[in-house]
C-alpha cells in the first residue's frame, strides 16, 4: 500500500491503512506499506506485523509529491518482484510506474474538496489554489494508472464523474472502525454533559458553525460544555472567536490527544457533532457511533449513507448552526432518546462498518483484479 499518512500520523487515511493492513495480515496475506518519512534517508520498520517503509519526504510545496515520488519509485523497483499488486490511497500519494496492477481507493475527491475549502487568509488562499490546480492533476494521473478504482462512499463515487469515471463501474468498499476498541461505556465516569467534536481543525469541518451552535445552547443551558478535540491551522482563529464570545469556560480545546484518551473522550461524551461542509465518509462519525454516542451530522458526503435520521442519528443541513443547536438540545434534554439513538448507532457499526466487512470488500476487489490479469 502507498499512502501519504500512517500512524503515528493522525487522520482517517492513516488509520484506514493501518487497520486494513492488520486485518489482511490476520487472514494470511503479507502487507508492505510505503508512506512519507522525513528529510532523512528511507527508514524501514515493522509495526504490528506490517512492513513499513518511511520514504524520504521534503516539504517543498507544491512540488513535494513529485519529489517524494522519485524515492517511492526507486523503492518500488526493488520491492516489485515480491509484490502481487499495489494499493494506492488518495489523497495524495505520488503517481508511480509499475508492471503490477494498481488499485486506488479514493477517500475524498480533490476537485470537490477544493470547492469547499474556505479562504480566510493568504495561507488558506494558497492552499485553495493548490487544491484547485495542482492536486486534481495528480489525482487524475493516479486514476488513469489504476486498473481498479474504489471509494469509501457512493457520494465520492459520484464525484469522480468529474474525472470521466462511471460511478457504476467503481467499487464502494466503505470505511471502517475498530469496534473492539471503540466501545460504549455503560457507566459514564463524568456526570457533566458535554457535546463533542473530533477531527482536524479545518475550515470545511464546520467548526465556526459548531461554535455558533454552542453559543445558542449556552444561552439556555449553562451546565453544558463543548469539547473540541484535534489540531489544525485554524486553532488560533477558533480560540479568538470563542474569546470574543466570552465562552472560554463553556468551549474547551483539548488539542492533540492519545488514542486511549480519544476513546475515553468519546465514551464520556453526551452528544457527538459532525458539522462538516464536505466529507467523504468520516472516520470520526463511525468512531462516535461505535462508542454508542448519538451523532448529529450534516447531510453531506457519505454521512447520509450511514445515518438514517431519527433512527440511528440525526442529519441537519450544512451551515445551519441554529438547526444544529435545536437537535442537540433535544438530545441533551432526553436521556431515553439518547440511549435509543446510541444503541441503534452501535448496531449499525457492528452490522456494516467493522474492519472484517471492509477487508471482505477489499479482498474481493483484489481477487477480481488478479483474475483479470493476463497470464
Amino acid at each position: 500500500m502507498v499512502t501519504s499518512e500512517f500512524p503515528p500520523d493522525l487522520g482517517g487515511i492513516a488509520y484506514y491503512v493501518y487497520y486494513l493492513s492488520r486485518k489482511l495480515i490476520q487472514r494470511g496475506h503479507e502487507v508492505t506499506v510505503i508512506t512519507r518519512g522525513s528529510a532523512n534517508r528511507t527508514v524501514r520498520d515493522i509495526v504490528d506485523g506490517i512492513d513499513v517503509f518511511k520514504v524520504s519526504f521534503f516539504p517543498l510545496y507544491p512540488f513535494h509529491i513529485w519529489a517524494h515520488g522519485v524515492f517511492v519509485r526507486r523503492l518500488l523497483e526493488l520491492l516489485e518482484p515480491k509484490l502481487d499488486l499495489i494499493h494506492l490511497h488518495t489523497p495524495l500519494p505520488p503517481p508511480i510506474k509499475t508492471s503490477l496492477p494498481i488499485i486506488t481507493t479514493v477517500h475524498t475527491s480533490m476537485k470537490t474538496d477544493a470547492r469547499h475549502h474556505e479562504i480566510l487568509d493568504l495561507y488558506s488562499l494558497a492552499a485553495r489554489m493548490q487544491l484547485m490546480f495542482v492536486y486534481p492533476l495528480i489525482e487524475s494521473k493516479l486514476l488513469s494508472l489504476s486498473k481498479k478504482v474504489t471509494t469509501v462512499s457512493f457520494s465520492v463515487a459520484r464525484e469522480l464523474q468529474e474525472y470521466g469515471l462511471d460511478p457504476g463501474e467503481l467499487a464502494v468498499v466503505g470505511n471502517g472502525v475498530d469496534e473492539k476498541s471503540f466501545i460504549p461505556l455503560r457507566n459514564k465516569k463524568s456526570t457533566e454533559k458535554y457535546v463533542l467534536f473530533t477531527g482536524g481543525l479545518l475550515a470545511r469541518k464546520g467548526l465556526f458553525d459548531f461554535i455558533e451552535c454552542a453559543e445558542h445552547i449556552c444561552k439556555v443551558r449553562s451546565d453544558v460544555k463543548f469539547v473540541i478535540c484535534g489540531t489544525g491551522y485554524f486553532l488560533h482563529k477558533l480560540e479568538e472567536r470563542v474569546r470574543r464570545m466570552g465562552l472560554q469556560k463553556q468551549i474547551v480545546f483539548l488539542g492533540y490527544v492519545t488514542r486511549s484518551r480519544l476513546i475515553q473522550t468519546y465514551q464520556n461524551a453526551t452528544v457527538h457533532v459532525v458539522p462538516s461542509h464536505y466529507e467523504g465518509l468520516p472516520t470520526v462519525l463511525l468512531e462516535a457511533m461505535s462508542c454508542g454516542l448519538p451523532v448529529v451530522a450534516t447531510n453531506v458526503g457519505g454521512n447520509n449513507e450511514v445515518i438514517s435520521s431519527g433512527k440511528n442519528g440525526f442529519l441537519v443541513p450544512p451551515k445551519s448552526p441554529e438547526v444544529l443547536a435545536k437537535i442537540v438540545l433535544s438530545l441533551l434534554d432526553d436521556d431515553i432518546l439518547r440511549e435509543k439513538i446510541g444503541n441503534a448507532a452501535r448496531k449499525t457499526i457492528e452490522k456494516c462498518y467493522t474492519w472484517d466487512t471492509i477487508a471482505d470488500n477489499i479482498l474481493r476487489c483484489y481477487e477480481n483484479m488478479l483474475l483479470e490479469q493476463p497470464l
